[in-house]
């Protein structure tokens, strides 16, 4: 009666009688018989494919489509057409861990491949691959940094990280016994000097900035690295993957540790993932590398083949002493960063920064011609993505703009909105927010 069900009858009693019980029942006997259900499941009825089809055709309707000029850590950019042509084949879209190097060449392969192009993105020497997104990855990174450091479990966080982040690194740091502390920011930026204060205790196994930070501002991190390592701390830095196309990388400031979203590499935002977090390191810092690495060697007939390397870092290995349980099937989410890196190019990423670099530049200037917005850190550097602040009630103008077809933005407190752009916006989508930034009450004073 259950084709895919795989016990028999017999398997069943053999299975209970090594248990030493009766009854599948008998298993559950510690249960309070008030916790128990007697009636039968509701579970509805089945439907036939085409009523399938139209049921979720029916769910697919009620989405409103929106232009985004959201941003806050995830955005909106365009996907080459080959991205789902090749993710889509079916040895990728249904391959599971890789753990039989003979039948899994093409899938080690890739996340190779992967790895390579994120070091060489982060300016680092290895990358891993397999993070559920870019707050885990960042949580990850702090246990590397204490785990380096040994007798050290205290972190520095700049106020400037995204708080869904610092969010993120709070709840790792509590079931760790690992003390996190804030770095105060001063106009928009890590207060360095308060950065230097805390590292003077003494016990700071590593310090999380970011790049650009919550705000969209590229910070300066100058001599940071060498202040860090000279508390014998580690430096941390938290990167928009896309915006590494053009902006110093983690490699060139210095850093240890590069973590971050790789979303922005083409990803589409579909309410909220799958995602891909990603982490690149120093060589000296292999061994704390949680997750896969995939290595490349030879065969006996000389062959160049690709095989998972130092798996005694994982769970499967080592159980509980694993480095981390971080070993998620984000392989296709891998595979998607790596066809997006491949097709773009240093060019084409740097084409798509700077268009979102000119666009986010232009609707800033607009905004403020309007009387009604004003930026928030007019002095401090931004690529696609800045911070408003208004008398307007920001509720009713998300209100207003969602009615028009338009997400403008993030609410980050009363009076203030993040807003990013990127290339997929035109300048007719732009100068439409503006207009209806023009038509709400409320002037600045």
């Amino acid at each position: 009666m259950h084709r895919y069900f795989p016990h028999t009858q017999a398997d069943i009693e053999a299975m209970l009688a090594r248990c030493g019980a009766g009854d599948i029942r008998d298993l559950y006997s510690d249960v309070p018989e008030q916790l128990v259900m007697r009636r039968d499941y509701e579970v509805p009825e089945q439907m036939s494919e085409q009523q399938v089809r139209e049921y979720f055709k029916g769910l697919c309707d009620k989405n409103q489509p929106l232009v985004c000029f959201a941003g806050n850590g995830f955005y909106n950019h365009y996907a080459p057409s080959i991205i789902d042509a090749v993710i889509r084949r079916s040895e990728f879209l249904t391959a599971y861990t890789p753990y039989q190097p003979e039948i899994s060449q093409g899938t080690l392969q890739y996340i190779f491949e992967y790895q390579t192009m994120m070091a060489t993105l982060t300016g680092m020497e290895v990358s891993n691959a397999s993070m559920y997104d870019g707050a885990t990855a960042t949580a990850e990174a702090m246990m590397m940094a204490v785990s380096h450091a040994r007798k050290r479990n205290r972190v520095l966080l700049s106020a400037t990280v995204a708080p869904a982040v610092g969010a993120v690194v709070d709840t790792y740091a509590s079931y760790h016994g690992i003390t996190v502390d804030r770095i105060a920011e001063t106009d928009g930026i890590t207060d360095l000097s308060d950065m230097e204060s805390k590292l003077a205790a003494g016990d700071v196994a590593g310090v999380i900035v970011a790049s650009p930070n919550r705000y969209g501002i590229v910070e300066d991190y100058s001599g940071v690295a060498d202040k860090c390592h000279q508390a014998k701390a580690l430096l941390i830095m938290n990167c928009v993957a896309s915006d590494l196309g053009v902006l110093r990388t983690p490699g060139e400031w210095g850093a240890d540790i590069a973590v971050g979203d790789a979303q922005s590499l083409g990803m589409p935002l579909n309410y909220g993932g799958p995602y891909l977090g990603y982490i690149c390191t120093t060589k000296s810092l292999i061994r704390k590398l949680p997750g896969r690495i995939v290595g490349a060697t030879t065969d006996a007939k000389g062959r160049r083949v690709f095989v998972l390397t130092l798996q005694a870092r994982e769970q499967h290995i080592r159980r509980d002493k694993a480095t981390s349980n971080i070993c998620s099937n984000q392989g296709l989410m891998a595979l998607y960063a790596a066809v997006y890196l491949s097709t773009m190019g240093a060019e084409g990423l740097r084409e798509v920064a700077e268009k979102g670099y000119h666009g986010a530049h232009y609707l800033a200037s607009e905004l403020e011609k309007t009387g009604q917005m004003k930026l928030k850190y007019p002095e401090r550097p931004f690529l696609n993505e800045f911070l408003m602040s208004t008398d307007i009630d920001v509720d009713d103008l998300i209100a207003r703009c969602v009615a028009e077809g338009i997400l403008p933005g993030v609410k980050t407190s009363e009076g203030e909105i993040l807003i990013a752009v990127t290339e997929i916006n035109t300048r007719k989508e732009i100068d439409r927010l503006v207009e209806i930034v023009k038509s709400v009450k409320g002037k600045m004073s």
